[in-house]
């Protein structure tokens, strides 16, 4: 996958609303790191944001414009766009999100077709069927981070053709997310310190955006559930609280109050990876199917059971990773029993992770370096 032999070195612009934290985020890092590490030259246009300066440290270069806010007046960045693809010689252009997409896609599409970069899009989410969403089907390959959204891109957009799509399944870090990991022992006095009350206790947790799609009332019902059962259940939520977010969690931390249900909200954490291996079990609880699932595969990545609703993206991990953790929809019953059954060491995480980080890159790199020959 290097740069060497006959292949030149490429340059490869990825397009997205904002560098803040996030998986779509996280995977243009990675990727842009990749190809630098490969000899190749890595570009990101957007908003900015926190991650700007991760991106620089892995030889990265960032151009900043409003590429995520949607207006009308987004179209007067496309002559902008179009200059900077001619200009700084870009061989693929990656777009990630939807409004994005169509500046992008549009300053392409008014280049010469000789001159024009290839194009690649990623379907990130399962999102709504519309003209507008319909632009994350016009790249010359049309990358799906699951067999869910294959099977949503081929049920929805007929004329697609599926000779186009490749899936590429978002990865995780091996060297980090793997079953010998252990927190250090200075993370675990502090832990220890910090929340005496889990220990003997059997730690369920949620992680993600504390929005109503996430399924925070039903792990508020579940750990209910698992008490009335007579499992020493400690529930814990992790996710950003703040913002617009504060008045839907406030409204959970009162009624786990007024139940008495044993929950810590912890907020954002920058240590998830610690709080799965100290879990005996994490949930996706998540009403409406997801794309993925990147904290379901990093909790199986590190050997933790993962119990989630069997549908989408998450469904499809558990089949292929721990399928004694899927379960309907909505049925916290069985969720509650699968739990028991990890609860009393009947049910284990016995199949290696097969969504690696370094697979996802490889087939990556492999898709520009293809358009590219082109």
């Amino acid at each position: 996958m290097s740069a060497g032999g006959d292949q030149r070195p490429l340059c490869v612009a990825q397009m997205l609303p904002a560098m803040d934290q996030g998986g779509v985020e996280r995977g243009t890092l990675e990727v842009a790191a990749a190809l630098v590490d490969h000899g190749h030259r890595a570009l990101v246009i957007s908003g900015g944001g926190r991650m700007v300066a991760a991106l620089a440290d892995a030889g990265a270069e960032h151009v900043e414009l409003p590429v995520g806010r949607k207006s009308p007046f987004g179209l007067r960045l496309v002559p902008t766009l179009r200059r900077l693809l001619v200009d700084r010689r870009v061989d693929v252009l990656h777009l990630r999100s939807r409004f994005p997409a169509w500046l992008g896609y549009l300053a392409w599409r008014g280049m010469p077709e000789t001159a024009r970069p290839g194009l690649v899009t990623t379907v990130h989410g399962l999102y709504s069927v519309s003209f507008y969403s319909a632009v994350m089907t016009r790249g010359e390959r049309v990358i799906a981070v699951s067999r869910a959204v294959e099977q949503y891109l081929r049920a929805n957009y007929p004329t697609l053709d599926p000779a186009r799509i490749q899936v590429i399944h978002r990865g995780v870090d091996e060297t980090r997310y793997h079953r010998g990991f252990a927190p250090s022992a200075a993370w675990l006095d502090g832990w220890r310190s910090a929340m005496p009350h889990l220990a003997g206790g059997l730690v369920v947790t949620l992680a993600g955006r504390l929005t109503r799609l996430k399924g925070h009332e039903d792990f508020l019902e579940l750990i209910r559930r698992l008490e009335a059962r007579g499992l020493p259940a400690r529930g814990l939520v992790v996710g950003e609280d703040r913002g617009a977010r504060r008045r839907y969690a406030a409204g959970l931390k009162r009624r786990a109050a007024a139940e008495q249900l044993p929950i810590d909200f912890l907020g954002a954490r920058n240590d998830l990876r610690e709080i799965f291996a100290v879990s005996n079990v994490v949930v996706s609880l998540s009403r409406k199917p997801e794309s993925f699932g990147r904290t379901v595969v990093e909790a199986l990545a590190l050997g933790t059971p993962v119990v989630g609703y069997d549908h989408g993206g998450v469904g499809e991990i558990l089949r292929a990773v721990f399928p004694g953790g899927a379960v309907t929809a909505g049925d916290l019953d069985a969720a509650a029993r699968a739990i028991g059954k990890v609860h009393a060491g009947e049910l284990r995480v016995e199949a290696d992770n097969p969504y690696s980080l370094r697979r996802m890159l490889e087939q990556t790199l492999a898709v520009y370096l293809d358009l590219a020959a082109r």
